[in-house]
């Protein structure tokens, strides 16, 4: 494996921290955007640059040299009632990373979405569609993540959920919209994010619930 130089906006995170570690420990070079003071939210080994991910100018200087940007920047706890903050953080932040990331001439995009359509959280979903609009707009070479739910410590609620997913999945008119807007684990999705900057796609590449998980199958223990 050849390690790779990553820039990364929401890296004191959910899911950033924790991917940050995860790639430091596998040998990868990783720069963090952070805001000023926030720098001791980074886990050990990572270079904090400290900006605002809704203002590229006060990062895009510090993007080299890496080849891979992972934008996981987004509005905490996503609901229905945070349909204007989604426009003005999720979708600002994301404009902001693909514009740097094609000043810079960035050889991967790695770009957390959601899975669609959906019947739930139109607001959310809109919002993560323009962002991938924007990538393919872009010319860059991306990987799209689109979870649905990501199970972990402080998201458990969706266990509950688990057994009517099981049922909807079983039953042919059901399955492949259960199988899309399926749950993963956060070792699923750490895994999957892993992959993705080890393996780079080559144009745009897609990656659904069920290779969600496939990845944590292939991976979850390096991961975990």
């Amino acid at each position: 494996m050849n390690p790779h130089t990553v820039f990364i906006t929401g890296g004191s995170g959910y899911l950033g921290k924790r991917l940050v570690s995860l790639l430091v420990r596998r040998g990868h070079i990783v720069r963090a955007l952070v805001r000023k003071r926030s720098e001791e939210k980074l886990p050990p080994g990572c270079t904090p640059i400290t900006g605002n991910a809704l203002d590229k100018t006060s990062f895009v200087d510090e993007i080299k040299p890496a080849d891979t940007f992972v934008q996981l920047v987004g509005v905490a706890h996503p609901s229905p009632s945070k349909a204007a903050q989604f426009r003005a953080v999720d979708l600002v932040s994301v404009s902001a990373s693909v514009a740097a990331a094609v000043e810079t001439r960035i050889q991967h995009f790695v770009y957390v979405s959601v899975a669609h359509p959906a019947p739930l959280m139109k607001a959310y979903v809109e919002v993560r569609a323009e962002g991938e609009l924007l990538i393919r707009s872009s010319g860059l070479n991306a990987t799209i993540l689109r979870p649905w739910y990501v199970l972990g410590p402080g998201h458990r609620w969706a266990w509950v959920l688990l057994p009517a997913y099981w049922l909807l999945e079983c039953l042919p008119a059901t399955r492949d919209t259960a199988r899309r807007l399926g749950l993963v684990t956060l070792g699923q999705m750490l895994a999957a994010l892993v992959g993705a900057v080890e393996n780079p796609a080559a144009g745009i590449r897609v990656v659904e619930v069920p290779a969600i998980r496939q990845a944590g199958q292939n991976g979850g223990k390096r991961s975990a």
